[in-house]
């Protein structure tokens, strides 16, 4: 690859172990290419999606490629597909890959891969694709529900720049833990909360446990392995969003109906601020997927023509 651009900030996505682990790994590429210090910058997608774009180069990874971000001096390292084509920026994008495999491929052109490095983005890798025939899938896992459970900066204050030190964390027993005890019980009521609100769709009331496992579980049921299943819940002070999954390969569709996105079968959206509970997102959702009734198909409008019917 041509030399990167020096960039003054790397962004990255702020919910998950993919945006943790490959902006850190973009940030220690800079700092060898730069040989200076670029500031690292996280964001939940709806932060991200009203960001203004100030700086003149920046790197960005985890995040979708939009016109916003595609311009000259910026590269873009994502792996969720986009209805924009990159016209200006450098992108660097497979659906194959997560994006921190993408981001340690650049180091590694660079030599500055390591057997823990090499690890710690094998295990990113299979957690963010959910690559469940794995064998290192259950421990994956584990590493993803850190950053779900302790959150990006206090992670990244406690690793101080050494991003190896992930490995083997001893807060690791606390998610093996968590799994253990917390993930059978929330899959039981999540189980018992299932609620159709369209053909092929359910929502799913999730409590405690690894949200993501606990809804590719769910579909693993006969009754459901043909449903998208929807998850709502708050995201921010004043905002909620959903989480859709599927095995069927249409939780991207239908999360293009709440103007959402991500993977086939793995995706989210964002709810307008007028959503401000649970009860209420369920029934935003109702009202965005219920057939469109027109007038003539319309139980009035069938009366009428049977009355004019008998008129005649």
């Amino acid at each position: 690859m041509d030399r990167l651009p020096k960039p003054d900030i790397i962004l990255t996505h702020e919910s998950d172990l993919d945006g943790l682990v490959s902006g850190c790994l973009l940030k220690r590429l800079a700092e060898k290419l730069f040989g200076i210090d670029i500031p690292l910058a996280a964001y939940h997608l709806p932060q991200w999606q009203n960001r203004q774009m100030t700086e003149r180069s920046a790197w960005v990874t985890d995040l979708s490629l939009d016109a916003r971000v595609d311009r000259e001096g910026w590269v873009i390292i994502d792996h969720h597909p986009s209805a924009h084509d990159a016209t200006k920026a450098r992108y660097v994008f497979s659906t194959e890959k997560s994006a921190t495999r993408l981001c340690y491929d650049l180091l590694e052109e660079n030599q500055l891969g390591n057997p823990e490095l090499e690890r710690l983005v094998h295990l990113t890798n299979v957690s963010d694709l959910f690559q469940e025939s794995d064998p290192d899938f259950e421990l994956a896992c584990d590493y993803a529900e850190l950053v779900k459970t302790y959150h990006f900066h206090p992670l990244i204050k406690l690793l101080e720049g050494n991003l190896e030190s992930l490995m083997d964390h001893p807060l690791l027993e606390v998610m093996k833990i968590k799994r253990t005890v917390e993930d059978p019980i929330g899959f039981d009521w999540a189980k018992r909360h299932l609620e159709p609100v369209a053909p092929g769709i359910t929502t799913v009331d999730l409590s405690i446990g690894n949200h993501n496992v606990i809804m590719n579980r769910l579909l693993k049921e006969e009754e459901l392995e043909d449903q998208v299943l929807i998850s709502v819940a708050r995201r921010a002070p004043y905002q909620y969003g959903m989480s859709l999954r599927s095995r069927n390969g249409k939780a991207r569709e239908v999360a293009g109906k709440f103007q959402g996105g991500g993977h086939a079968n793995a995706a989210g959206a964002t709810f307008p601020k007028s959503v401000k509970s649970v009860p209420n997102g369920v029934d935003y959702i109702r009202q965005v997927l219920a057939p469109k009734v027109t007038p003539c198909e319309s139980p009035l409008s069938d009366l009428e023509s049977e009355l004019a019917a008998l008129g005649d």
